[in-house]
Parts: structure tokens; C-alpha cells; sequence
């Protein structure tokens, strides 16, 4: 592939972003910055929010997922992922009929404002904290997929390093975001999702007429080797569907409907019926399009096939016990044997000759796409929460309207810094599947703030604990953690994707325990 090529096309990719945010931060505030003055178009942010919430994870792990094999009685995990599209769509009904009704009449530019108003400014700050750790290390783990893609397949082969790259890249980042913010982001996620989603059914495209069959043919195929298996019904497995469907929808209410980025875009509109609207066109949209993720996934190992890749299992002895490796092998440019199961599939194909350079070019700037709203989205959800949450500079009249800005631009730049490092140790991590990663890392993280809200919207209790709000969400996640390691397994229980239910479970107890019944002010 023609390394040089494919800058030029990313260097235009980013100078159509930096003229977008040129036009849409003119005469740009505070206010335009987090929320975009609420005059967001529901439609531009439900489709732009396609791209943030699929980011490169989904890009690249999702179609890597259908044919890992497994220790089950299926030998491919499938189309099992959908399991957790369906709870994702349960989760968005219960974010627009719960959640969304309570920022909109409380008219909060931050969401964690809810809880300083229900319980106290601990509170607040609490909620923001959770949120700016799950968020920073989410978002991170997300871009450093995409840049270690990038940098593995193309930029390796100019010698720069990959410091070098993600350097650059979060400095484009910072460059687009640093004045318009939402009201900015709003317009590049549209623009980022439309080019991923022509690079998904591009890839689709081709492989389907390089095999000469149809998409009823592929699906015969897919479904007579197994491929298209869905629901798993060993209540002990990991993916056992009651666990995934429970896991996604609690997943979908933590991770977009108490997370400030994710609703930063949908208060931005301008009144509840019209983020109702975002909503359900978002999620609909989401379910066909994690359909197609997953088509493309068997599609990839498929045509990989017809390449000569195959299967293979070995077994070795590591420590005195027995090793399974499971292989899905095929032989790149070099003539190099390679194992392209999981995150390495499409990549690979995509960018080893498989497929003719038009389309290489179209993966790689649908894998830019992909890149973009993991970050861009992030940094400004972040610097909104550190900055009105942590620092209130709303409520701060001392300071002017430039004084503001000027400290808003300092945490961005922070912000920018924190992603910079973060990357970086996931690179030292190099885990190989992201996917379930990320969601079981969400469990831990996100599941104080499902426990602390819940708690505060479905009862009336207050804490009387100074400090209890902090030290029972700080606790839950420990708690959460040994269970899981250690109590659950010794009672024959595997935990999958409800770990976050478990998480915010302790969560609710441990502040019931530390709480009272008192009028709620200012409810």
C-alpha cells in the first residue's frame, strides 16, 4: 500500500475538520462549548452519536469476535455480540424515558448538577470524578486501537515512532476542539459517521461480489458453518444471553445516560421531545448497524478463507498446566505465517493486498473516522465536567467571561496531555481484544455512578455520613472485585457484562446503609 498516499488523504481528511470547527466556533462562548447554546439539530447529533458510540472498537473488534473459537458447544463465538446490541436497546428506552426528562426539566448544563441538587456538593463532585476516570481511560483505550492499527500498518513503515504518532494525532484532536467544543462536534460526528458507515458497507460490498454470492447466499454459508450462531443458553458462560442482555442495557444506562459526554450532545438540543427523537433514531439506526459490524465479522473470515487461512489449535504446558492456543492463520505479504483472529482480522485484510487499493483507502479513512469521535467527544465531556463540576466556574462571578475561557483551554490542553500518557501505557498493555475489555473495565468504573444515581432517583433518603458518598463509591468497586475473583467462582458463578449490575448493587446498599429518610430540598 502506498504509505504516501494515504497521509495525503488523511492530512485532507483533517484540514475538512479544522475548516468545520473554523466556521462553527466563530463567535463561539462557554455555553456554546458545553452545550452548544441548545440549538443542536436532534437529527445531526442521533447520527453523529452513531460514531461515537461505535468509535474503532466496534470498527475493528466487533467483526474480529465472530469467528474466535470457544470452549462452549459452539466452536465460534458468532453473532453472541448481538446479544448485547439488544440489551444496548433496551438501556436507550430507559435513558429517554427516565433519565433524559429529569436533565431537561433541572435544565443542567453538566448532569452531575442532578446529584449536588439531590444530595449535596460531595456528591457532585463524586459522580464527576467517576465519570472523568471511566471516560479518560474508555476513551483512550478506544484511540489507542485505531493508532496502534495506523501505526502497525503504515506508519512502521517510515520509521516514526508511536509516541510520534499519537502525539500528532491528539494534537489534531485539541486543534478542531479547543474553541467550538459541542456545537463543533456536533457537525464532525456527522460528517465522521457518514464516511465509516460507507466504509462498512464498501467492505461488505466487495467481499460479497469477489465470492460471486449474494447476501441470502452469504447468510446460507454463514449459518452452515456455524457462524451465525446468537444466543448462548449455558447459564454459566460468560455470554450466557440473560447475563449479556442485563450487562448491555445496564452497560447503555451507565455509559450514555450518566455519562456526561454522551449527554452533553443530547441536552444540547433544544427541548426533551426533539432528544426523545436523537434517542430512538440513535438506537434503531445502532441495532443495524452492529448487525451489519457482525455480518461484515463472518464475511472477513469467510473470505480469508478463500485466501488459505485456517484454523488450528495447539497445545502446550505452561507452569504445569496445559495451554490451548487458538489460531486463525493466514500467510501476509512477506509469506509470514500470522494469526489474524480477533482485533487483527480486518486490518489485515484490508491492508495486506487483499483487497484492491480503493477500498484499502476507503477502510483506512472509515478507520480515521472511527478515530475521531473516540476522542473528540471526550475531551470536551471532560474538560465541561472538570470544569463546571470540579472547578464550578459557572458559579463563579469573580471571574470574567474570558477568564473562563482561558481556564477552560487550560483543562482542555490538560486533558489532551492525560490521553497522551494513558495511550501509551495501553500500548505497553498491548491487549489483543478490546471489546469485552472495555465493557468489563466499564463495570468497575461505571457501576458506582449507576448505584449513586439510582439511589438518588428512586429514593428519598439523604447520607448522613460526611465523606459517605465518596467512601462508599470508592469501596463498591473493591467490593465488586473480590466477589468477582474470588466469592462468586468458589459458588460456581462466572460473572460476565452484569458485573456493572453487581458493582452498582453495592453501591445502592452501601449508601442505604450510611443513609436516612429526610425531605429532599430542592427536588
Amino acid at each position: 500500500m502506498n504509505v504516501t498516499l494515504i497521509l495525503i488523504i488523511v492530512v485532507i481528511y483533517f484540514i475538512g475538520l479544522l475548516a468545520i470547527a473554523y466556521f462553527t466556533s466563530r463567535n463561539s462562548d462557554n455555553n456554546s462549548f458545553f452545550i452548544g447554546n441548545k440549538k443542536s439539530n436532534w437529527l445531526l447529533v442521533a447520527f453523529g452519536m452513531i460514531g461515537t458510540s461505535l468509535s474503532g472498537v466496534t470498527f475493528i473488534s466487533v467483526p474480529g469476535t465472530v469467528g474466535k473459537m470457544t470452549d462452549g458447544s459452539y466452536p465460534f463465538n458468532g453473532f453472541e455480540y448481538f446479544q448485547i446490541v439488544i440489551g444496548y436497546f433496551l438501556g436507550y428506552i430507559i435513558v429517554a424515558f427516565v433519565l433524559l426528562p429529569i436533565y431537561y426539566k433541572m435544565n443542567l448544563t453538566s448532569i452531575y448538577t442532578y446529584l449536588d441538587k439531590r444530595f449535596n456538593t460531595e456528591a457532585h463532585k463524586t459522580g464527576s470524578l467517576f465519570f472523568i476516570i471511566s471516560r479518560s481511560i474508555g476513551a483512550t483505550a478506544r484511540l489507542y486501537l485505531v493508532i496502534n492499527v495506523l501505526q502497525i500498518f503504515l506508519l512502521d513503515q517510515i520509521g516514526i515512532p508511536f509516541w510520534v504518532t499519537t502525539l500528532i494525532i491528539l494534537v489534531m484532536i485539541l486543534l478542531y476542539t479547543f474553541e467550538g467544543g459541542v456545537k463543533t462536534i456536533v457537525i464532525t460526528d456527522t460528517l465522521q459517521t457518514s464516511f465509516m458507515l460507507i466504509s462498512l458497507v464498501a467492505c461488505i460490498i466487495f467481499i460479497l461480489n469477489s465470492m460471486n454470492i449474494n447476501v441470502s447466499e452469504a447468510i446460507s454459508i454463514l449459518e452452515a458453518k456455524q457462524y451465525l450462531h446468537t444466543f448462548n443458553f449455558d447459564w454459566n458462560s460468560k455470554s450466557f444471553f440473560v447475563k449479556n442482555i442485563i450487562g448491555g442495557m445496564f452497560i447503555t444506562i451507565a455509559m450514555t445516560g450518566l455519562d456526561q459526554e454522551m449527554m452533553q450532545k443530547n441536552i444540547s438540543v433544544k427541548n426533551l421531545g426533539d432528544s426523545k427523537k436523537n434517542i430512538f433514531t440513535f438506537s434503531t439506526i445502532m441495532v443495524f448497524v452492529n448487525f451489519l459490524f457482525l455480518l461484515l465479522g463472518g464475511l472477513l473470515y469467510l473470505f480469508a478463507q478463500t485466501k488459505g487461512a485456517t484454523y488450528s489449535i495447539t497445545k502446550t504446558m505452561e507452569n504445569g498446566a496445559e495451554k490451548v492456543v487458538k489460531t486463525f492463520d493466514l500467510a501476509n505479504a512477506k509469506g509470514e505465517i500470522i494469526n489474524i483472529m480477533g482485533d487483527d482480522l480486518f486490518p489485515t485484510i484490508a491492508m495486506h493486498s487483499y483487497f484492491p487499493i480503493v477500498i484499502a483507502i476507503i477502510f483506512i479513512i472509515g478507520l480515521v473516522s472511527a478515530l475521531f469521535p473516540s476522542a473528540d467527544g471526550a475531551l470536551t465531556s471532560l474538560t465541561s465536567s472538570y470544569c463546571v463540576d470540579i472547578l464550578g466556574i459557572q458559579k463563579d462571578n469573580s471571574k470574567t467571561e474570558a477568564q473562563q475561557k482561558k481556564i477552560r483551554q487550560r483543562v482542555h490542553l490538560t486533558f489532551t496531555i492525560l490521553f497522551f500518557v494513558l495511550i501509551l501505557v495501553f500500548k505497553a498493555i498491548n491487549d489483543k481484544s478490546l471489546v469485552y475489555f472495555i465493557m468489563e473495565l466499564a463495570g468497575y468504573t461505571y457501576g458506582p455512578l449507576l448505584g449513586l444515581f439510582a439511589f438518588g432517583i428512586f429514593t428519598k433518603r439523604q447520607i448522613s455520613m460526611k465523606n459517605g458518598i465518596l467512601f462508599v463509591c470508592l469501596l463498591s468497586p473493591i467490593l465488586t472485585f473480590l466477589a468477582n475473583k474470588f466469592v462468586l467462582p468458589y459458588i460456581g458463578y462466572t460473572v460476565g457484562l452484569e458485573l456493572i449490575v453487581l458493582n452498582g448493587l453495592i453501591t445502592f446498599i452501601g449508601l442505604w446503609l450510611l443513609s436516612k429518610n429526610e425531605r429532599i430540598l430542592n427536588a
